[in-house]
Formats: structure tokens, C-alpha cells, sequence
């Protein structure tokens, strides 16, 4: 398994704990909240990552912490690829928080390769482990023993207790915890009689920009959490983490996007996108734009090519579909063969119709079939696809990894259009095919991480100057003439 090299000469403390769970759904996120916003209420300078490829969670971090939340996943990326991203965006002597996924030690097989516990290892991090204590007490102690028994080499530091009863049920969980285990109980999370503090819904929690209270609720959560996490303990155990080697240089992309204006669809119906995918484009030298979907105008008439992230179109498909400028726009762009590349969340919105809810909501048609939202997953987890035919994207022979986690799916008709990608794991669009091309559009349900697939800038941006009128580029070109005059 690669481990970072704490040997190189440059070195910084980056005090970091890695927030695991001893299963899913156990209250990772709102600890891992409960400490980012203590911390920064402290003073202390903070940041969030959040191990795999989860947008929302990443989404909720990066809201308490103030800084864009960065994915670590080692699936996607690779292990030092991982840690470098992580050595490259930590503070270096305040607090970084990385949140777990699943169980600690749940990864893709029996071995738990890629699990939590792997990447705290890597990462040379101690591991606070979070338990929901409903209506356990000593048994608490058990599953301590075993995830320390598991794998000695993770260092596993101290226990959050979450949905604890009263005070007497946290009394018993220190006890039994702390002299069976050895090792201390660093706060206890009571149960929340506000379902609405952190609501969630299909696909986990509301995302902040849903979030009907969102203003305030940063006060909100810190009352609740008052005298709940000993963050003086929590800070001292960060604190112990050995000094890091200095990340890795970022590959160099040969993408020459100087002149070109892209957009991305971004608003409160559209809001996964990884940070890095952005900074791609923009480390090309792209002007890179957010374009609402739920705004009154049409698309930008500038624009050389537009990425429609994944989000919730569903929720607000009515809003969406009554805004016929931006359809139209939509629909005039794809038609005069601008580049589109859209992912899940894009290809319902690039689709004839949304049926959700019992009803139908049309959407841009640009694509040729409806989709329609179902009340059980219909892709979920890593995605592997080969590019194995012509699209404006990617070259053929390629392969892809990233993940999906949908609940729609496309509706099947006579008149599916081509795809490009062959799945070799996951779900895709249909007939194990995923990426549909229209013209100089990709929609497929497979998310891609710029780091873990820095082809995708790359083909990105060719698409793009591939398009770009040669009167807008003279025109660009007058102007950067007069720029230099001036």
C-alpha cells in the first residue's frame, strides 16, 4: 500500500483527524460539522475533506469550514494522489478534518481496499471513531475493541458518541469505553429533536443551497453542540500527527484554453461539481463562468462551451421547465454544435421530459428520451467506462473511472441515440452504454474527477477551440490588441 514519504526535506505540521464511522449513516457529517465550527469559532484556521466521491457531504464541509472541501479518493485517484491533494490544500498548523465514508474499514471488498481506514493510514492520521449509541451501552465497548483489534496499524485515537439518551446512557458508554478500550471519549452527541436542522431526502441530506434555514444555522448547531465535543482534546490529538512531505507537483496540462469563455450551470437545481473540475478549466487559461439554470436569461451568447454538472433537477424541474429562455438558449447552443458535456443531474435536464412526482415536466429535448425519477437507486457506486467509439470529448481507447448515484433513468424507446462508452462497472445510460453523443453533446450518469481524469480538461477545452468562431477569435484578438495599447 503507498505511504506518504514523511522523510522528504520539506516538511510542515498539518494537524489532521480523520472522522470514521463504525458503519454508515452513524452521524459522521454533523460531527465532523460540530468540529469544524467550533474550531473556526476558536479562531483556529480550519479545513474539510471528505474521503470518496460524495458531493454533498463535501458540500456541508465546505460550508462550516469556509473553504472549498476537497474528495480524497483513492479508487478514483490513486493513494499518493490522494495524500498529495490533501498535503497541497491542508492549513498547515490549524485543523483539517477529514470525514470518512461508510464503516472504517468498508471498502470495495472483503479486504476493505479503499476504505476509510486505508486512507487514514496513508495519510498517517489519527482516527476518531463516531458510534450511534441507540440503545446500546457496553456492547458500545465491543465494537471498539474490534475496529482496534482489526488493524493495529490504524491509529484509532478516540470515540464521538452520537444519539445518546440522557446523561446517565453517556455515563455508562465513558465507562465501559474508556477502561475496556483504553482510550477516551471525546464528546457525546445528544439525540436531535429537530429533524429539521440537518433534513434529509433520496439521495442524503439537503444541500446548503436547499437548506430552507440555512441562515443561522451555523448559531443553530453550535448551541446544540454546546459542551458536547472536547475540542481541546480533539485539537491535541491533531496535533500528534507526524509532519508530511510536500505534495506533489500538479501534472502539467498542455490544454491551451487562452480566449476561450466556458460556463458551467450552477445554482441551487445544479451544485455537484468538484472544485478541481473548475480549476482545470481555469488553469487552461478558459474564462470560466457560472450560468444559472433558475435565472431569467438565456445562456451567455459568448460562450465556446458549457458543463452541466449533476444536482437536483427534480426538485425544482417545475421552475425549471417554465423557463423558457434558457431552454431555448440551451436548444439554439446545441443545434449551432457548441460542446456540451453533461453528467446525470445535465442529462435530465438536456432530456424531452422529468417525470417525477406524477408528473411530466418538459426539459430542453435536446436529447431524444424522458427520464424518470423512481424511488429506489438505479446506479450507485464506482463506474468504470471505456470510450470505445467518436465523440467530441474523449479519444477512443480510454477508460474512465469515476461513480454514479442516480435515482432516474432513462425511459427506452425506439430512438436511443448512440453512445460512446462501453460499462465495465456500474449502470450507465442503457444497454451497458453510457455517455450518449448528440451532435457535439456527451451526457452520460458517470462523474468525473479532473484529478483522477485529467483527460477530461484536456478534451474539454480542445472541444472548445475546436468550436470557436473564427470571428469571435479575430474579434478577441482586436481587443487583447487594444489592452495592450491602453
Amino acid at each position: 500500500m503507498p505511504r506518504v514519504n514523511a522523510g522528504a526535506a520539506s516538511r510542515e505540521a498539518l494537524p489532521r483527524l480523520v472522522i470514521a464511522g463504525a458503519a454508515g449513516d452513524v452521524g459522521k457529517t454533523v460531527v465532523s460539522i460540530g468540529i469544524l465550527l467550533e474550531a473556526g469559532r476558536a479562531g483556529i484556521p480550519v479545513r474539510a475533506f471528505k474521503k470518496g466521491p460524495d458531493y454533498i457531504d463535501a458540500a456541508w464541509l465546505s460550508w462550516a469550514s469556509g473553504h472549498p472541501a476537497r474528495n480524497l479518493d483513492s479508487f478514483l485517484m490513486g493513494f499518493e494522489r490522494a495524500a498529495s491533494s490533501f498535503r497541497r490544500h491542508a492549513v498547515a498548523g490549524g485543523l483539517n478534518v477529514v470525514e470518512g465514508n461508510r464503516g472504517l474499514y468498508d471498502g470495495l471488498d472483503a479486504r476493505g481496499t479503499h476504505s476509510t481506514a486505508e486512507l487514514a493510514k496513508t495519510l498517517q492520521a489519527p482516527v476518531v471513531l463516531v458510534l450511534n449509541a441507540t440503545k446500546v451501552t457496553r456492547s458500545a465497548a465491543a465494537w471498539v475493541l474490534g475496529c482496534q483489534k482489526l488493524d493495529p496499524d490504524v491509529h484509532l485515537a478516540g470515540v464521538v458518541l452520537n444519539h445518546v439518551a440522557a446523561p446517565r446512557h453517556e455515563q455508562v458508554l465513558r465507562e465501559a469505553i474508556e477502561s475496556d478500550c483504553g482510550i477516551p471519549v471525546l464528546g457525546a452527541v445528544p439525540r436531535f429533536r429537530d429533524a429539521g436542522i440537518l433534513p434529509w431526502r433520496h439521495l442524503g441530506l439537503v444541500t446548503p443551497e436547499e437548506h430552507p434555514g440555512a441562515e443561522g444555522l451555523d448559531q443553530r448547531l453550535l448551541r446544540l453542540l454546546e459542551g458536547k465535543l472536547d475540542l481541546e482534546r480533539l485539537l491535541a490529538i491533531a496535533g500528534l500527527a507526524p509532519s508530511l512531505g510536500p505534495p506533489a507537483p500538479l501534472e502539467q496540462d498542455a490544454a491551451d484554453g487562452v480566449g476561450l469563455k466556458v460556463g458551467y450551470v450552477k445554482d441551487s437545481a445544479f451544485t455537484f461539481y468538484y472544485p478541481e473540475n473548475i480549476e482545470a478549466l481555469e488553469a487552461s487559461g478558459a474564462r470560466v463562468v457560472p450560468v444559472p439554470a433558475l435565472g431569467n436569461d438565456g445562456l451567455p451568447p459568448d460562450l465556446d462551451a458549457l458543463y452541466i454538472g449533476g444536482g437536483f433537477p427534480e426538485t425544482q424541474a417545475a421552475a425549471l421547465s417554465a423557463n423558457a429562455p434558457f431552454l431555448g438558449g440551451l436548444r439554439e447552443a446545441v443545434a449551432r454544435g457548441m460542446p456540451v458535456y453533461a453528467e446525470c443531474g445535465g442529462l435530465m435536464l438536456l432530456s424531452r421530459a422529468i417525470r417525477a412526482g406524477g408528473r411530466s415536466h418538459p426539459m430542453a429535448g435536446v436529447l431524444p428520451f424522458e427520464v424518470e425519477v423512481c424511488d429506489t437507486p438505479q446506479g450507485h457506486g464506482y463506474a468504470v467506462v471505456a470510450v470505445d467509439r467518436p465523440n467530441p470529448f474523449f479519444p477512443v481507447g480510454v477508460t474512465l473511472k469515476g461513480h454514479e448515484f442516480h435515482y432516474s433513468r432513462i425511459i427506452a424507446g425506439a430512438d436511443l441515440p448512440a453512445t460512446a462508452c462501453r460499462v465495465e462497472r456500474g449502470v450507465g445510460c442503457y444497454q451497458g452504454r453510457d455517455g450518449v453523443i448528440v451532435g457535439n453533446t456527451w451526457a452520460g450518469y458517470t462523474h468525473l474527477h479532473a484529478l483522477a481524469t485529467p483527460v477530461w480538461a484536456r478534451g474539454f477545452i480542445a472541444a472548445a477551440r475546436g468550436f470557436r468562431q473564427p470571428e469571435r477569435a479575430a474579434s478577441q484578438k482586436g481587443r487583447d490588441k487594444t489592452a495592450e495599447c491602453v
